[in-house]
């Protein structure tokens, strides 16, 4: 057992940022930026909806580069690093998912259409949360690492295509915002947003690759010399 049972405060630091940044740009969001011009109030969500995505994408990537350390250094810690950005990653796509069907009823007339974009996106959410199915049907630590690994890299092919879709695809959905597309007056929330979600998600990763790396610690530990003398 790991006897320091207290968590860095590094991630707690970035946590309680990430928590002011997105009260201030969803203030500014909600309160100070003007409505859209087509769209109008519904395009607020976007202040969360696009910060959703791109770190959600974000995560994925993390997670794709765990997976290559992971088998390459055959380290343990980067399994548990993969681990926990895959569970944060999976949690922002799930919100991005409903983030888009909230913003797809009024502007489209319904909550889901198999659009390329929507389409990918749910793929590349049940493809990581399979891959969580996966590690808890797993019990040796070592075949887990490499199984989780090998099946992240093959998930993430998704993730371009996500990314890409709108592009490649007739597609209903517009085209990637950023700050180039995006107009001045609605550029400073949306920025604060994006980085008050890329801290949260960098302090929840570490925190729960943490707590991965604990458990796994525990597994790979030799039973208690009393538990051995009682099995021998």
């Amino acid at each position: 057992m790991v006897p320091n049972h207290r968590f860095p405060r590094f991630p707690l630091a970035l946590i309680t940022l990430g928590v002011l940044c997105l009260l201030t740009g969803s203030y500014l969001g909600l309160f100070v930026a003007p409505p859209e011009h087509y769209m109008g109030n519904v395009q607020r969500i976007m202040y969360v909806h696009v910060p959703t995505a791109w770190n959600a994408l974000l995560a994925m990537t993390f997670a794709f580069a765990a997976a290559i350390v992971s088998l390459f250094k055959s380290d343990l810690k980067w399994d548990a690093r993969l681990e926990a950005a895959i569970e944060v990653g999976v949690l922002l796509a799930f919100l991005l998912c409903c983030q888009g069907a909230i913003w797809a009823k009024p502007t489209w007339g319904v909550w889901w259409d198999w659009d390329p974009r929507l389409t990918t996106t749910a793929v590349l959410l049940f493809a990581f949360a399979g891959i969580l199915a996966l590690r808890r049907f797993v019990d040796d630590p070592v075949k887990r690492a490499t199984w989780s690994a090998v099946a992240t890299i093959i998930a993430y092919v998704d993730v371009p295509i996500v990314y890409y879709s709108v592009r490649w695809w007739n597609s209903l959905h517009q085209q990637q915002s950023s700050p180039a597309t995006v107009s001045s007056q609605f550029y400073l929330p949306l920025r604060l947003n994006a980085f008050g979600v890329l801290f949260l998600m960098s302090g929840f990763i570490m925190l729960r690759a943490e707590i991965a790396s604990r458990r796994i610690a525990t597994e790979l530990a030799p039973p208690p010399r009393d538990l051995v003398g009682e099995l021998a």
